[in-house]
């Protein structure tokens, strides 16, 4: 085609261009082109415009013709060379050396017009924190990471700085110290600050020089606070300053300093004390919610509870809130109300649950009000993106471990049924999770009701400095009734007994009517349930749960209702088209399970089975169905009421004892509290109905009295150490284990704050008082003290153990007599007149001879303790009287031989009688005088003092500390008579000295143990995992994480077997079926009677894992831990190897079932375990670098993720 020919510009044509501006999409007309330049650019961008369509050719072309990192240029045979010259690349050694570019130290700032807003200049700006990253940094200043770690983290990330951690990094130490090198308190210091005529004279000698101990910070802050409230009255002062200038001596300001500072600690002392958590009053109404909240967030079609109207008030003032609540008083409206709010600030909330289950669930009911909901549990990972997270606590543990983006934008955590702290396998990762949250995170804990919630967020307010206001409430909202049934004689089938009625008063009279009725009748089990069952559906009680503490006795149980049908047929046609639909996912060969078949029988009838062994995908079913009202009667163990919220009508309990894993107990009033308030279903029911059957008789009233009325059980601290948890915290300079040793529930009754206070209380007493110089006669004073010291101890000992023992207690009997030491007395004589029968705290009433006067011990004696080396007794100087105390074990110093005949009710009723003002005067009488006569004339009679009982030969006590114990005592008292300074003329004054100053010494002392790591119960077991960890090398002796380390961070549990499976090459020779079936052993826990058959590299390898489990278990049991070997290995049950080996081969799940006697569920469940554990062995694979292994971990999850195992939940569709 010939060329367009183009005229040359003419008059007529204008010279106009646009200009694009920048990429804000607007432009502007240029008029005045430049001379010399035909058309001006087109852009403000430094580039031009950015090109429309892109010429494939040119980018296939670049991308893998040009790009070096797409060709080997290093290679050397010839027809590369050729290439290389024909594509014109050079041999680039240097590409090879990547480095990562250093941030840009400085950014451009913008420098405005003040008034007008138009730019001026560009100006240079240093930027701070540059070089911080997730590799180096707690701060959240630091760049984020790459997007793909962006939501689990990395294991090499830091965390964040957990909230409450005064934790300085290496720079603000750095920094720290340069400042304090500065700042010199001795010399040129600035006198006159700016702009005042007068300063400061710092020669005063009164105020001592701050000490090294004080730190710098809390210096600083209480300058700040005095400065703040000394502002308005400097402002005052400021005029007349002015005139008095002149005349100020420049020594007074710096009093007058001082003595503000004073009283500024007397005004803040009583706030420090301030409580974490503060109890909300949810008794009185909340009328001016509306006023206060005008447009909530969320709103219920109902009108709110107070409680939940108290709740939302905190969350609104963004505080954290602990709500125990009865399970369906509406909890969940506070956990809503906080997901809306954290949508309405574009931040994040996670919502945390101890069970897949209940995770599933909440996913499904958060779904449809919020929309934006993701769910992350070990095996789905559903819209990671959004703005409410559900997971299980663990998956939330290690993104704080891991340092995961997430966490930046987090607003709340919201921790479900936080009672599972109690759980002894899982209750540590609740409290690693709440210690390591960072402090912008507010918390938000929904409890059962539990006895100490006010402790437990007294705890988490402590360790988080922040307050938690804890609402708890016990109403019902559907009040329960609970009574016994025993009917299986035609008389008594129609009865149901109340023994607890909906305000509940436990009736006594229930229970008798329910004793006499039931002596009649003793027959089968599945009578009793047929007959309550009619009984039950006649009065329009259904849907009933019926829990049972055994997987076998459910399916018993339900099997035995085959005459039994709850339903109608339009119920049936329903329940039949959901069953149908919800199992259209599976495979044909599934659908037709056995236990599949059972369910559908039992459910046409309109009963189900519900527990662990059931599959994941029948419980779903049978749990919707359950909510629908279309299964009336469910067989369940007691999982279902931990999280699954189906309430019923009624509830029934089959028993009340389970068996714990230990043995057979009576339930906890806790556990029966949950599982029976799972009856009366809000605004549906009145009252909720609960019944205990009694089968084998009737229960023991006082144990139902027990398991009704009690308290449920208190939160406790199951808090560990794990290999995990200790790697973890090493691998992060600034986080020491001990840190969170500290801050564990079960250390919560340390306060450091208050100790660190008291502590410099104490250090300030002792350099005031007077310094010891003993000299001359008294230079053995502080020996005789410390001798004093031991001796008094030594004494309490002993005491202890003789009291504690059978003779001893035989022989601190009425009339014997005792020698008796209190600040009253001194080395008097007394009778026994009483014991009382308080084991703990046993205080003896005796008849104790005093002078006359000092009935009431107003005399005191000395404080110095001379009765320790003087064993005179007490004689009265003048006319002898008496009095009858209660002694303490450590008011008797010793117990003699000698007994008297005294009667001592009468000794007592006459003393108590004169003790009346008007019998005052009254002389004592017969048996008291005669009493008091007989100590006096034993005093007179031994002045030097009586022979005592000697623990060891007397009384027979022959255990090693008493015999080591006497024997110390007498050396002791011995050694007391050497002693110089007992005869000095000043020796009681001098002593007291020493004494009170000893005193405040041993209570810093004590004060600074209970502060230091040495006091931590869990310290000498963090040293022996310590110990195991060097010596399987996981950290070097340093304490630096090694290799092995970083492989074990990346697994949740047994990570020391694991990580030595995979350093030994247990799994290389082994197929990916064979790998997942030996793994299986971390995951399944039951026992099972069918002995697997395997092949026999599966045998060699399972003697293999044994064997590292043994060396493990054997190295643990050397470096002190107090778990057996034989315990270690015995946690690792191979049962179910062939059953994964042959579903990893592809055999259909009903012939693996016909494989063991574990049922279907508890499989399914163990397969989806394995599921996770392979990916972390992946995870680990790739750490070390074996990229053979991980892709047969990768085969291997592959192979098993099938059928029915991996049935998406019917929750998350």
């Amino acid at each position: 085609s010939e060329k367009i020919h183009v005229p040359p510009v003419g008059p007529a044509d204008l010279p106009l261009s646009l200009l694009e501006l920048g990429c804000s999409g607007r432009f502007e007309l240029i008029t005045h082109p430049v001379p010399g330049q035909p058309l001006p650019p087109q852009s403000t961008l430094p580039h031009g415009l950015p090109p429309t369509s892109l010429n494939l050719e040119t980018e296939v072309e670049k991308q893998f013709l040009r790009d070096p990192a797409w060709l080997p240029i290093h290679d050397t045979d010839f027809v590369f060379q050729k290439f290389l010259k024909l594509a014109q690349r050079k041999v680039d050694v240097d590409s090879l050396l990547s480095c990562s570019p250093s941030a840009l130290p400085s950014g451009l700032s913008v420098v405005r017009d003040p008034t007008t807003g138009m730019l001026l200049d560009f100006t240079e700006v240093l930027l701070e924190n540059t070089g911080l990253s997730a590799k180096n940094s707690l701060s959240l200043q630091r760049q984020p990471g790459p997007p793909s770690e962006s939501l689990r983290g990395s294991n090499t990330n830091y965390p964040f700085l957990p909230g409450g951690m005064e934790e300085l990094s290496l720079d603000e130490i750095r920094k720290k110290s340069e400042l304090e090198e500065e700042i010199d308190f001795e010399k040129d210091l600035l006198k006159v600050p700016p702009g005042f005529k007068v300063g400061m004279d710092f020669t005063s000698k009164e105020i001592k020089i701050a000490k090294p101990e004080v730190n710098l910070m809390s210096l600083l802050s209480e300058v700040e606070d005095s400065a703040d409230l000394q502002r308005e009255e400097e402002e005052k002062d400021e005029e007349q300053k002015k005139e008095k200038a002149s005349n100020v001596l420049r020594t007074n300001s710096l009093e007058d300093l001082g003595i503000k500072v004073i009283q500024l600690d007397k005004i803040q002392s009583p706030e420090e004390k301030k409580k974490w958590a503060i109890p909300v009053d949810i008794t009185s109404p909340c009328d001016d919610f509306y006023k206060r909240i005008p447009n909530p967030a969320f709103k219920w079609p109902f009108e709110l509870d107070v409680f939940q109207k108290q709740a939302i008030l905190r969350l609104e003032a963004h505080d954290s809130v602990f709500v125990a609540a009865h399970t369906s008083a509406g909890k969940t409206v506070v956990a809503e109300y906080a997901i809306a709010l954290s949508q309405k600030h574009m931040t994040r909330t996670i919502y945390t649950s101890p069970i897949k289950a209940l995770s599933n669930q909440k996913f499904r009911d958060f779904k449809t009000t919020f929309k934006d909901v993701g769910l992350l549990t070990g095996d789905v990972q559903l819209s990671p993106e959004s703005a409410c997270l559900i997971m299980t606590t663990e998956i939330l543990r290690s993104m704080l471990y891991n340092g995961s983006e997430v966490i930046r934008d987090l607003e709340w955590v919201i921790f479900d049924e936080v009672h599972y702290i109690n759980d002894a396998e899982r209750g540590v990762v609740w409290e690693e999770v709440l210690i390591m949250l960072p402090d912008h995170v507010s918390i938000i804990l929904l409890s059962a009701t539990v006895p100490n919630a006010l402790e437990f967020s007294e705890w988490i307010g402590r360790i988080k400095k922040k307050h938690i206001y804890v609402i708890s409430t016990m109403k019902r909202p559907v009040p329960l009734e609970h009574h016994l049934y025993t009917g299986n004689s035609t008389k008594t089938q129609k009865e149901m007994f109340l023994l607890v009625d909906a305000a509940g008063n436990f009736l006594t009279k229930g229970y008798g009517f329910t004793v006499l009725c039931s002596r009649r009748c003793q027959e089968g089990d599945r009578s009793v349930w047929l007959a309550l069952l009619h009984f039950l559906s006649q009065r329009q009680q259904t849907p009933v749960v019926a829990f049972t503490f055994s997987r076998a006795r459910c399916d018993d149980n339900a099997r035995s209702l085959e005459s039994m049908d709850l339903t109608t047929s339009v119920e049936k046609a329903e329940i039949h088209s959901f069953f149908q639909k919800s199992l259209s996912r599976l495979r044909g060969g599934d659908r037709q399970l056995p236990q599949i078949l059972l369910m559908r029988d039992l459910l046409k009838r309109g009963v189900a089975v519900h527990h662990s062994g059931i599959l994941p995908i029948l419980k779903e079913v049978i749990e919707m169905l359950f909510s629908r009202g279309l299964v009336k009667v469910l067989f369940a163990t007691e999982t279902f009421a931990m999280g699954v919220n189906m309430p019923a009508r009624t509830v029934v309990f089959d028993s009340i004892r389970k068996h714990d894993g230990t043995g057979f107990r009576n339930l906890l009033p806790g556990e029966y509290i949950q599982m029976a308030g799972r009856a009366g279903r809000r605004g549906l029911d009145a009252t909720g109905t609960v019944i205990i059957l009694c089968k084998a008789g009737v229960h023991e009233m006082a144990d139902l009295h027990a398991m009704m009325m009690g308290k449920p059980t208190i939160l406790q601290s199951q808090f560990r150490l794990t290999y995990t948890m200790i790697l973890n915290l090493l691998r992060v300079e600034a986080l020491r284990v001990t840190d969170m040793m500290k801050r564990s529930f079960s250390e919560s009754h340390r306060n450091a704050q208050e100790h660190e206070k008291r502590i410099s209380q104490l250090r300030q007493t002792l350099s005031s008082l007077p310094p010891l110089d003993p000299e001359g006669q008294l230079s053995d004073l502080l020996p005789y003290y410390h001798t004093v010291a031991e001796l008094r101890v030594t004494n309490e000992s002993l005491q202890k153990a003789i009291v504690e023992s059978v003779n001893g207690l035989k022989a601190l009997s009425v009339g014997r007599v005792l020698v008796v030491n209190n600040k009253q007395h001194l080395n008097a004589l007394g009778v026994i007149l009483q014991v009382s029968s308080d084991a703990v705290n046993r205080t003896f009433t005796a008849l104790i001879i005093c002078e006359k006067g000092n009935e009431e011990g107003k005399g005191e004696p000395d404080a110095a303790s001379p009765h320790l080396y003087n064993t005179a007794l007490f004689i009265p100087e003048g006319p002898c009287s008496h009095t009858v105390q209660k002694l303490k074990l450590q008011d008797i110093s010793a117990i003699t031989v000698k007994t008297l005949k005294v009667i001592p009710d009468r000794i007592i009723d006459n003393y108590n009688k004169r003790q009346q003002p008007r019998f005052r005067h009254e002389p004592p009488g017969q048996a008291i005088s005669t009493a008091t006569q007989e100590l006096l004339r034993l005093a007179e009679a031994n002045p030097g003092g009586l022979a005592t009982l000697d623990p060891v030969n007397d009384l027979q006590l022959k255990s090693v500390d008493v015999v080591e114990g006497s024997m110390r005592l007498r050396l002791l008292q011995d050694s007391l008579k050497s002693f110089t300074c007992i005869h000095s003329p000043t020796f009681a004054e001098q002593f007291a000295r020493v004494k009170e100053r000893m005193s405040v010494q041993e209570e810093l002392d004590r004060l600074l143990f209970l502060v230091s790591d040495q006091s931590l119960t869990l310290l000498p077991e963090y040293h022996q995992r310590i110990k195991v960890l060097q010596s399987l090398q996981y950290i070097d002796s340093g304490g630096a994480v090694q290799l092995k380390g970083r492989v074990a961070c990346q697994i949740s549990s047994h990570e020391l077997l694991l990580t030595e499976l995979l350093f030994e090459n247990v799994m290389s020779p082994l197929a990916p079926e064979e790998s997942a079936a030996l793994l299986s052993c971390l995951v399944f826990t039951q026992k099972t009677q069918v002995e697997p058959h395997l092949t026999s590299t599966l045998k060699e390898s399972i003697e293999r894992v044994l064997s590292v489990a043994r060396r493990i278990g054997e190295l643990q049991r050397e470096c002190g831990i107090p778990q057996t070997a034989e315990e270690f290995v015995g946690q690792f049950k191979f049962g179910l190897t062939e059953v994964v080996y042959c579903w990893a081969r592809g055999m259909p799940f009903a012939e693996i079932a016909l494989l063991t006697d574990i049922q279907e569920g508890t499989v399914v469940r163990c397969i989806q375990r394995l599921d996770e554990v392979l990916k972390e062995v992946r995870q680990a694979a790739r750490i070390v670098g074996d990229s053979v292994l991980g892709s047969k971990m990768e085969r291997a999850s592959l192979a098993i993720r099938r059928d029915i195992v991996f049935t998406a939940s019917l929750y998350t569709h």
